[in-house]
């Protein structure tokens, strides 16, 4: 996720590191927060595979700032990268969002579809947070009015989402034809 993020903000336009970290913490970091001992080593590790090069300039005060810009092979990693992404991409909420957030760099209104079909297939699987057994409870079988809150909140973003999976897919598919 924290790499995509890193590509996805570097294929707009360069970022200096400090200004990367606080676009990744506004994507994400309600959730998970960005810090520096994580975001600098996975630079560094974009950088060596050549998917990203670094840049130095002066500071208007103090010491140089590194500019990070994403290389050719950068932009075509970030694309392979969301035109198949793997399960957790597809499942994991905050993965889901993050490869959101840059699914307009795919080109391809097509691959585009294809991704968010496998969203909208995921989202239509029958589940639960709570289990009887094997079968998933709804709110309306729970006497805990927290859990029940869970799953009606879950409930009331899945319609969300599914209406406008459904809706960008026809959309998408309107171009497409």
């Amino acid at each position: 996720m924290l790499e995509l993020a890193i590509l996805g903000f570097l294929y707009d336009a360069p970022l200096h590191g400090y200004v990367l970290r606080r676009h990744i913490a506004a994507l994400t970091g309600h959730v998970r927060p960005v810090a520096e001992s994580t975001l600098y080593p996975a630079i560094k590790r974009l950088e060596k595979a050549g998917l990203l090069a670094r840049t130095t300039e002066p500071g208007a005060v103090a010491a140089p700032r590194h500019v990070l810009t994403l290389t050719d092979e950068g932009r075509r990693e970030l694309r392979r990268r969301l035109a198949d992404p793997g399960q957790r991409e597809i499942t994991d909420e905050n993965h889901w969002f993050t490869l959101l957030a840059f699914l307009r760099h795919l080109d391809d209104p097509a691959a585009q579809a294809a991704v968010l079909r496998r969203r909208l297939a995921f989202l239509e699987e029958p589940a639960s947070f709570f289990y009887d057994g094997d079968r998933p409870l709804s709110a309306e079988e729970l006497d805990d009015p927290f859990r029940g809150g869970v799953l009606k909140i879950a409930r009331a973003t899945s319609r969300a989402e599914l209406a406008w999976l459904r809706d960008t897919l026809a959309s998408l598919e309107a171009v497409g034809s």
